[in-house]
C-alpha cells in the first residue's frame, strides 16, 4: 500500500512541489553514483533518463516524457544478463519514474544498494552516501519510510 505522505498536493497528498522536486533529484543521484558499476558500456538510454528526471525537476520535460523514459530504462534492465547491470538499469528507471510517483525515489536508493551489493561492494558505505544525501525537508519522510517497509535489509 502506498504511503500517504508521498502523494502530491495537487492529487490531494501532504507532498510539496519542492519536495517532490528534492526526492527527484536525491533518486537521480543515487541512481547516478551507481551507474559507473556498467564500465565503460554506459547505455546511453540510462543517461538520457537521468537527463529527464532532471530537466522534469527544472520544468523542461513532462510526466509523461518521464514515465517513458523510466519504460525504457527497464527495458535496458530486462535485455542485460549482468545482475549488478540489471539493478543499475532499475535504479535509474525508479530515478526517472519519481517525477510520476514520488515514492518511486526509494525504489532508485533500494536498486542502487542491490547493485553496490552484486558489485561487491560496501553497502553500508553506499546507505551512508545516500542517506548524507537528503535534503533536510524530506530526511525524515524517506528514513521513516524506508525502515518501515524494511529497504533496509540488504546487507
Amino acid at each position: 500500500m502506498r504511503d500517504k505522505r508521498f502523494i502530491a498536493q495537487h492529487r490531494g497528498g501532504p507532498l510539496k512541489k519542492e519536495e517532490h522536486y528534492q526526492l527527484t533529484v536525491w533518486a537521480a543521484r543515487c541512481a547516478g553514483h551507481v551507474l559507473p558499476l556498467l564500465g565503460d558500456e554506459i547505455d546511453d538510454r540510462l543517461t538520457n533518463a537521468l537527463k529527464v528526471a532532471h530537466r522534469w525537476v527544472e520544468g523542461g520535460a513532462s510526466v509523461g516524457e518521464a514515465r517513458k523514459a523510466s519504460v525504457v530504462s527497464h527495458q535496458v534492465a530486462r535485455e542485460l544478463s549482468d545482475q549488478t547491470g540489471i539493478y543499475v538499469a532499475r535504479s535509474v528507471g525508479h530515478a526517472v519514474a519519481t517525477a510520476h510517483m514520488a515514492d518511486h525515489s526509494l525504489g532508485a536508493a533500494w536498486y542502487a544498494l542491490k547493485a553496490v551489493k552484486s558489485a561487491g561492494k560496501s553497502v553500508a558505505a553506499e546507505r551512508k552516501l545516500q542517506d548524507e544525501e537528503l535534503p533536510l525537508e524530506i530526511r525524515e519522510l524517506v528514513l521513516t519510510t524506508r525502515e518501515a517497509k524494511k529497504f533496509q535489509s540488504i546487507n
